[in-house]
């Protein structure tokens, strides 16, 4: 690890000038993610710029009676309050799948957004990779790829995203806030990580020199009836290799209204538009819930040893909208 420059800050618009005047600077929150890079030689940051001292650690009701969530908020802190329990409980499950009370501890919902594939070409320097050193190609695709992605990728880059709460956030439509020194803007979740296409080192939309400092939940009454589900290679901490956040709203055996995200399966959160517009309307049945899940998957192109995430992501669908409906008949 080379040297580097440290420095803490306490206002927003004082951690935004730092990294105007020293682009190679990077935010420091928890650490959990950006600190791991730099030991591996992936980042090689000349100064690290402590915000967790910044005024976002809050979670509060918005007027129309959402919740906004500052960035420094921990990974912990988000998943005991008491009004993220009761009205998106998705998002409570997913920080409590994604990693160990140590981590969840020190881990910020910003940072949380921000972290980067755990790809093992990706974090080893003696191997290329395009979303580290652009041009050198992809191991991966001809390599281990068991837990790459199926959706959304490239031949430029198979790897995933490794948050279990960005895909809650993406069901419900979350709005990320930031700030850069033109002053601040908004962003949706959605529309925060951009497509692999040929450019996998550019991995959100987020203005040069922008530090994240909330994300915005918009009233959802839907997402009161969520679950957040993950399968994992192990049953302690472990990243997913297929995950699903669901919510969903039945009357009459019907589906009035659902919400469908994906993890592990893409560079980003994937939200299942297209399964989603299958579900609304129709029968709250195990048949439509297959028949969403195959409409979603028909755009899978899975490599020759990850083609069991189209079995699990369908499984996982099914089994999941059936526990929503079953409690909502009770």
């Amino acid at each position: 690890m080379r040297e580097f420059g440290y420095e803490r800050v306490l206002d927003v618009s004082g951690a935004v000038a730092l990294l105007g005047d020293d682009p190679d600077a990077r935010f420091l929150g928890g650490g959990t993610n950006l600190v791991d890079l730099m030991k591996a030689g992936v980042e090689r940051p000349t100064r690290l710029i402590d915000v967790r001292e910044l005024p976002l650690d809050r979670i509060e009701f918005t007027p129309g009676g959402g919740l906004r969530i500052g960035a420094t908020v921990t990974n912990s802190d988000l998943a005991a309050h008491p009004e993220v329990r009761r009205h998106y409980p998705a998002l409570t499950q997913a920080v409590l799948a994604g990693a160990s009370g140590q981590l969840r501890n020190m881990a910020t919902v910003g940072g949380n957004l921000l972290q980067r594939t755990r790809c093992g070409y990706f974090t080893d320097l003696a191997k290329p990779c395009n979303k580290r050193a652009p041009g050198s190609g992809c191991p991966a695709i001809e390599g281990e790829h068991h837990n790459h992605a199926i959706l959304g990728a490239s031949a430029h880059c198979v790897a995933t995203h490794p948050s279990d709460m960005a895909v809650a956030l993406t069901a419900f439509d979350a709005v990320v806030s930031y700030e850069t020194a033109d002053g601040p803007g908004e962003l949706p979740l959605a529309d925060l990580y951009l497509p692999v296409g040929d450019t996998p080192h550019r991995e959100t939309a987020l203005p040069p020199g922008a530090l994240i400092t909330g994300v915005t939940l918009p009233p959802a009454p839907v997402a009161a009836h969520s679950r957040y589900r993950k399968v994992r290679e192990r049953a302690s901490y472990a990243f997913a290799i297929g995950s699903i956040a669901a919510a969903l709203d039945v009357q009459d055996d019907v589906v009035r209204e659902v919400r469908l995200a994906f993890g592990a399966v893409a560079s980003r959160p994937w939200r299942a538009r297209a399964a989603e517009r299958v579900l609304t309307g129709g029968p709250a049945s195990a048949e439509t819930f297959a028949a969403a899940a195959d409409a979603e998957l028909a755009a899978a192109k899975p490599l020759p040893h990850n083609g069991y995430k189209v079995t699990l992501t369908r499984n996982l669908v099914v089994a999941v909208l059936t526990e929503l409906a079953e409690e909502a008949a009770r």
